[in-house]
């Protein structure tokens, strides 16, 4: 394909269970750097953005998450987000394609713009800027 949709894996979030081992686990074994650690009480969780040379890590720590039957909120990997130049862009395209997208919504940590989709099998996707 000459031109790709995407141009880059923006980051990838995953749902924990213990804030401390969490955090212990990716920052302090696995050498991640915290960016910005944000406790949400209106969710009741955690959210630690953490970065490892360029490549973006989202946690998301909540305590009581359902381990993962086909829920989005689940424990484990919560979704794959694709870094692209325009969302508004890329989105019109996979629609063209027949992918269906959601109304795209501004990230007020990032302050970036965002939407998702899904795959086949109906896990989510993310566009962000």
């Amino acid at each position: 394909m000459s031109n790709p949709i995407l141009s880059a894996v923006h980051h990838i979030a995953v749902i924990g269970t213990n804030h401390e081992a969490s955090r212990h686990f990716y920052v302090d074994l696995l050498g991640f750097r915290v960016v910005r650690e944000v406790y949400r009480p209106e969710k009741r969780d955690w959210k630690i953005d953490l970065e490892l040379d360029g490549c973006e890590l989202e946690l998301f720590i909540v305590e009581n998450a359902p381990a993962r039957p086909t829920h989005p909120e689940a424990a484990g990997l919560r979704h794959l987000a694709f870094r692209v130049d325009s969302v508004a862009d890329t989105a019109a395209k996979l629609n063209a394609l027949g992918i269906e997208t959601e109304p795209i919504r501004w990230d007020p940590y990032s302050e970036k713009a965002m939407t998702f989709f899904r795959d086949p099998d109906g896990l989510p996707l993310e566009l962000h800027e």
